[in-house]
């Protein structure tokens, strides 16, 4: 893996997503450890948010997920719920997208960015494993991204649904790895 032409997604760990969680403190400590080791070895690593506009133009009433939260208000782009929990911060240099849709490529700039900067090599991580790491490692692969998965940076509120995703799904199109391996393989 080229480290130039790699970038880590770090997916929906803004704070209205990061606050469902009752031991944030402990989930977080996987995504700091691999954002701290792609800072370290040159690898672009690139936040993903999800939000709308005030007025909610980017949602239908025919998604069910969206159209709840349009509904009831918020997570719109300026909302404290949509920004970047502090605990994983960017730095300058590192992007953050905002997408529309639970894909981080759909509604996003996403593709652009990374065929710009020539970078064919994702390393997935994110709030929620059924969510936003299934939906854009299905997209990446169409797209023809090589792909890691990091297992234990990656949260859904059902544990056998992540178990099953990362043990029988993610392996068919992904590289599966703990962040641990996926850091000495950096080495």
């Amino acid at each position: 893996m080229e480290n130039k032409k790699t970038a880590l997604l770090v997916m929906d760990l803004q704070n209205g997503i990061v606050s469902r969680f009752a031991d944030k403190q402990e989930i977080l400590k996987p995504f700091q450890q691999a954002i701290q080791a792609a800072r370290q070895n040159n690898i672009q690593v690139i936040f993903v948010r999800v939000g709308f506009s005030e007025g909610y133009f980017e949602v239908s009433q025919n998604n069910k997920i969206f159209s709840a939260i349009a509904k009831n208000a918020g997570m719109t782009f300026t909302d404290v719920s949509t920004q970047i929990h502090e605990s994983v911060e960017p730095i300058q240099g590192e992007l953050v997208i905002t997408k529309y849709r639970v894909s981080a490529f759909t509604g996003s700039n996403l593709e652009v960015i990374l065929r710009s900067q020539q970078i064919d090599s994702i390393v997935l991580s994110g709030i929620s494993t059924s969510g936003v790491v299934l939906s854009t490692l299905r997209e990446a692969a169409d797209k023809d991204f090589s792909i890691t998965v990091l297992s234990d940076a990656c949260i859904d509120s059902d544990p056998e649904v992540h178990r099953v995703l990362i043990e029988k799904i993610f392996p068919r199109q992904a590289e599966v790895q703990t962040v641990d391996s996926w850091i000495d393989h950096l080495k």
